[in-house]
């Protein structure tokens, strides 16, 4: 009896009861009896006894609430126990697994947003631009900083209303503002909201913008602003489309002093991303493309190209994922303002960009040994230095993870082992009677590793209930005997969740081994 390694949180009741998923509300009234009559906390008077079956039997009543509940049941069918933890309003409107989904997933962009709420969110960018030719000039490396931060808090007034006040610091070279500005936005319906904007200090305007959903595949953006510097407005347009599951495109229109349109697509999967941009304005054009592949979890790699009134250039280069929050960045920028390397570290919402301009002239050989010093640098690096440190890095963890997995293993097979002491009388009383019988009755039964198991049924030794990867469960099976002599184990449950059961290996396929009398003749599965 193999069992297959995959996560089913969507089962796990089924298998503390034993019974299928398809079974019937008999059925779940049948073994909610079954185990409750042996789980009763009343029916033990030693206190540490007592103590087990109260664990076990509130685990029992909880599972039979859920599973008798028809809604409740076809909730957790669906999306396990997170279904029901989500807030979703059980009732006769919610009579269908579309129409559960779509709740679902509406109250979990509600908690996603209520994460936000009264969080304070802080950004900034510090650029540092560095000349080389410059330097050899003798007037220095360093050419001018720029930094720009901004911080806001956000906080829900209400389900429908939602309050932004934040800032902003800009610095460039000596001269530098800052701005502050507060935002308010209602939900108008699940489809359509409106924002009210107001902000003073570099930027001193007021506005209004209202966004509706046109379908569920395309949203419109409207919004005026007008400055109170000198009173002059600026409407803005956007409509977005979703054009596949991965792709999407926009068009966005500004009439104002700096009027301009622009065009653009974006399309991401898992390993690659690519967007585009076509903007034209008085006085300006400007077209984009940025791509990027994704070789690895930590690494990646990116290409881009711009070309304008004003610039044609082309970057090439990659990044790598230092850690959860941190990233860094290495790109090859090559145009008509010369040749240059940019290094970007990102952490959290904090950025780094040191660009470095190499040379103003654009020699080929130049060109081409800036790009593969560089680069053979990096790879020879990774390969000598960076991915052994990482590899030794990835044993310590699953070392650390080995052991935190021991602690719990540890404690589920304690958990079972309290689970088989209330099952033992009513067991015994089963092989009893089925040896009377002739009956069913279950002589040995082992559940873990099944590399372990299938070197016991090729072997002569039975002292395999010593290995940490293998638990006994003799005592369950016994147990689940019906007084008819038949033992069902369900399709689709892992055997695991079964009480008196634990997974004594976690991440390894598992086996049920079972030895057993039947009308007198032995036999093993």
């Amino acid at each position: 009896m193999a069992e297959q390694n995959e996560s089913q949180d969507n089962r796990e009741l089924y298998a503390l009861l034993n019974l299928s998923p398809d079974a019937s509300d008999e059925e779940i009234r049948r073994a909610y009896r079954q185990w409750a009559q042996a789980y009763h906390p009343d029916k033990y008077q030693a206190p540490h006894m007592k103590d087990i079956a109260t664990e076990n039997f509130q685990r029992i009543c909880e599972a039979y609430e859920i599973l008798s509940d028809p809604h409740k049941r076809q909730i957790y069918d669906i999306y396990g126990m997170e279904g029901l933890t989500s807030g979703l309003e059980l009732g006769p409107t919610l009579n269908g697994a579309e129409v559960i989904k779509a709740e679902l997933e509406r109250l979990k962009r509600m908690k996603e947003r209520e994460k936000l709420a009264a969080h304070f969110l802080p950004s900034g960018t510090i650029i540092a631009n560095l000349s080389l030719p410059r330097y050899l000039d003798g007037d220095g490396l360093l050419v001018g900083i720029r930094m720009a931060m901004t911080s806001q808090i956000q906080s829900h007034l209400s389900k429908r209303n939602a309050f932004t006040i934040g800032g902003n610091l800009a610095v460039n070279g000596g001269e530098g503002g800052g701005a502050a500005n507060a935002l308010f936005r209602h939900q108008l319906s699940k489809d359509s909201s409106v924002e009210f904007v107001a902000s003073v200090g570099l930027r001193a305007l007021i506005g209004v913008q209202t966004t509706r959903n046109l379908s569920s595949h395309s949203t419109a953006t409207m919004g005026v602003a007008m400055s109170l510097r000198d009173g002059s407005l600026n409407l803005s347009n956007l409509w977005t489309r979703q054009l596949s599951e991965t792709a999407s495109g926009h068009i966005e229109l500004n009439l104002g002093q700096q009027s301009s349109i622009a065009v653009g697509w974006q399309k991401k999967d898992e390993r690659r991303s690519a967007s585009g941009e076509l903007k034209f304005g008085t006085g300006l054009f400007e077209a984009a493309v940025h791509c990027t592949h994704r070789f690895s979890r930590k690494s990646l790699g990116c290409i881009a190209g711009r070309v304008g009134s004003s610039s044609l250039e082309i970057e090439v280069g990659g990044g790598r994922k230092l850690s959860k929050f941190s990233s860094v960045r290495w790109l090859y920028v090559i145009g008509i303002q010369g040749i240059s390397w940019k290094f970007e570290l990102y952490r959290g919402g904090q950025k780094i960009i040191l660009p470095i301009l190499l040379t103003r002239h654009l020699n080929p050989v130049f060109a081409a040994g800036a790009f593969f010093i560089p680069a053979s640098l990096y790879f020879g690096l990774k390969k000598f230095l960076i991915k052994p440190y990482y590899l030794r890095r990835s044993k310590q963890k699953a070392l650390e993870e080995e052991k935190e997995s021991s602690a719990q293993v540890k404690e589920a097979r304690a958990a079972a082992e309290k689970a088989q002491k209330l099952q033992q009388n009513v067991a015994n009383r089963k092989r009893n009677k089925q040896l009377e019988t002739g009956g069913l009755v279950i002589t040995r039964a082992l559940y873990g590793n099944q590399i372990v198991l299938s070197n016991l049924k090729s072997s002569s030794e039975t002292s395999f209930e010593s290995t940490s990867d293998v638990i006994d469960v003799t005592i369950p099976l016994n147990f689940l005997v019906n007084d008819s002599g038949q033992l069902k184990l369900h399709e689709g449950v892992k055997k695991s969740g079964i009480m008196g059961f634990c997974d004594p290996c976690p991440g390894r396929p598992k086996e049920l081994y079972v030895e057993y009398v039947y009308t007198g003749n032995q036999f093993k599965v």
